[in-house]
């Protein structure tokens, strides 16, 4: 019955009608546990988004709409992850993302963070464009899950990837938050005692330079290179960040003392307190 009638609205052009009639269905038969027919309407009512375009009124509801019937689904039904694919690629459509609307990434990691799969919500967190609930959720898994010694690295992972998405306001919103409320942390400002927090620091500050020069990028992740060995899959991060704020794909290496990019660090952050960093050996504070 959905079907014929949702070919015959969408013949006539009745989008609003076949999307009303589409989610109805689609949530009576959630609610009834028949899955796959929900998910299958789930489907319809994306199509349909589809064919209208730009004509639907209000398509930040429909991400909603969509999170809503998602989120009635059993994490092992097949038909969700389908349904999730097929509204994120949409919802992408939205703002010219090929990873989706931030909307709906926010919306499916609270589902996520509900049933307690806490890993998959940090990765929709982090691409959602909401920095204060990414540090929360950072914390409560740093909380549950991690060591004392690994308190730096949960929040330096996700920084690192929000930056090579090029989203330094978000990135510096969860860095701002994890530190101030994270117990073992408590606060915004350098001197941290775990020095790859202080190297995030200056990293978010380079980023919002006017006058961005790829040398002092290069020169400090130099200095807190014994940090960043911690995890190889920063290194990748960092290459993205080089090219996307610093030029860093057309930078030509030049004959230049590392010392020279030291000094140009220094001037560019007016941090005076790197200078007795820079003079220590092995990690820098």
């Amino acid at each position: 019955m959905y079907r014929t009638l949702y070919f015959r609205y969408v013949s006539q052009g009745k989008y609003t009608d076949v999307l009303e009639l589409l989610y109805d269905g689609s949530l009576t038969m959630l609610e009834h546990e028949q899955y796959s027919s929900g998910a299958d309407l789930g489907l319809l009512i994306i199509q349909t988004l589809e064919k209208a375009g730009s004509s639907i009124e209000s398509p930040e509801q429909w991400i909603k709409r969509l999170a809503e019937l998602i989120g009635k689904i059993k994490p092992s039904v097949v038909d969700r992850e389908t349904l999730l694919d097929k509204a994120m690629k949409w919802s992408g459509s939205l703002v010219s993302s090929p990873v989706g609307h931030p909307l709906m990434h926010k919306l499916f990691a609270q589902i996520l963070y509900r049933e307690g799969d806490l890993a998959l919500a940090r990765r929709h967190f982090a691409l959602a464009k909401d920095g204060v609930s990414c540090g929360f959720l950072l914390i409560e898994i740093s909380r549950s899950k991690g060591f004392p010694g690994e308190v730096d690295l949960f929040v330096a992972h996700i920084v690192l990837q929000q930056l090579a998405l090029k989203e330094p306001a978000t990135a510096a919103s969860t860095f701002t938050t994890y530190c101030k409320f994270h117990t073992s942390i408590a606060c915004t400002e350098p001197p941290f005692a775990l020095p790859l927090l202080n190297f995030l620091h200056f990293l978010l500050q380079l980023v919002e330079q006017n006058n961005r020069v790829y040398t002092t990028f290069r020169a400090l992740c130099d200095l807190y290179k014994p940090s960043l060995d911690r995890d190889p899959s920063y290194e990748k991060y960092l290459q993205k960040i080089g090219a996307k704020f610093f030029d860093g794909s057309r930078y030509e290496q030049r004959n230049i003392m590392f010392s020279d990019l030291l000094q140009q660090f220094f001037i560019d952050l007016e941090e005076d307190e790197l200078e007795e960093g820079a003079s220590m050996h092995g990690e820098v504070d």
